[in-house]
């Protein structure tokens, strides 16, 4: 039975919800302050990948989290140009300066490993590639990742009982 009356609402809901479980336990916080650091991560990376490729990251994104890349966003100023990864956290950190204190590096490692989780490969690649290196470096690559997290347990594991 769908808890909206349209399934794609459904879907957004539970990947968004997904998703930012993922970056509570991460960063040990709350879900406000979790929607607030996947905004600002991703709008600050955004902001310094090229046009087209912006795009291309939104179009695999979940409705809801598709927002949250679109919101603010001024096309004709974009890419921005910023260089070092000092710079790439200080307009993460600027952002997050309305929320509760979260360090910009943990927030930014906590949101490009869930997308590394949930994206394709392939778009994933690009996206790390179009920044700079010191910023990539703070981006895990699929390899590294390990084991499947709490949440996708869980969620095998509630499928699992259903099916029982």
């Amino acid at each position: 039975m769908s808890a909206t009356g349209l399934e794609v609402f459904d879907k957004t809901l539970h990947t968004t919800n997904s998703w930012l479980k993922e970056i509570m336990e991460a960063l040990g916080t709350d879900r406000h302050v979790a929607w607030h650091v996947l905004g600002s991560v991703l709008r600050a990376l955004r902001d310094r990948i090229p046009l087209e490729l912006t795009a291309h990251l939104g179009a695999e994104l979940p409705l809801l989290v598709r927002g949250l890349l679109y919101d603010r966003w001024h096309p004709a100023s974009a890419p921005e140009h910023y260089r070092t990864l000092d710079e790439f956290l200080q307009r993460v950190g600027e952002d997050l300066r309305s929320t509760r204190p979260v360090e910009p590096e943990q927030a930014c490692r906590a949101v490009f490993t869930v997308l590394t989780r949930h994206l394709p490969e392939g778009q994933v690649e690009k996206v790390r590639h179009a920044l700079p290196e010191d910023v990539r470096a703070l981006w895990p690559e699929r390899a590294s990742l390990g084991d499947r997290t709490r949440v996708e347990i869980e969620i095998d594991e509630a499928r699992l009982s259903r099916e029982a």
